[in-house]
């Protein structure tokens, strides 16, 4: 039996992984979900600028294609389905307030298209955008803003 030629310690070699047992490719490594998470939160952070894919790509280094898939896996959702999630539940904070109208609420997110948005809202919320609106929201002003986006979202069944 011939012995393998050992690389130079500083050569770093990685072995490329195929399916697991479950025929799925493995998961990202920590440094992919940093970057994934970077397009998140920036995603959360400047959900009224007009982000696209390939931005979003662009945050986490990556091409628009593989952000796309990995992102999916990671969280459940395809990149523009989070960000349009964000989008509603900020609507929704500013429709609450009552002094805001619908279209100023759609546009003031980012959305560009009133029926879009009302068709997306009325799947994140349950209800209409104007229906949304007009509710009774003082049992919510004791809550904390940051389970009030929880407690108000339409249930997956």
């Amino acid at each position: 039996m011939e012995a393998r030629a050992q690389p130079p310690a500083s050569v770093v070699v990685r072995e490329t992984a195929g399916p697991g047992q479950n025929g799925r490719m493995p998961g990202p490594d920590l440094d992919e979900l940093r970057r994934l998470r970077r397009a998140r939160d920036r995603m959360d952070r400047e959900f009224a600028e007009p982000l696209d894919v390939p931005a979003l790509a662009r945050t986490a280094l990556m091409s628009t294609a593989h952000f796309s898939r990995r992102f999916r896996d990671t969280y459940g959702e395809t990149p523009y389905s989070y960000l349009m999630t964000r989008r509603i539940e900020r609507a929704a904070a500013l429709l609450r307030r009552g002094d805001v109208g619908v279209t100023d609420a759609c546009f003031a997110v980012g959305c560009t298209s009133l029926g879009s948005f009302s068709t997306r809202f009325a799947q994140v919320m349950g209800e209409s955008p104007s229906a949304y609106r007009a509710r009774d929201h003082s049992a919510l002003e004791v809550v904390p803003v940051c389970q009030v986006m929880s407690l108000t979202r339409k249930r997956k069944t």
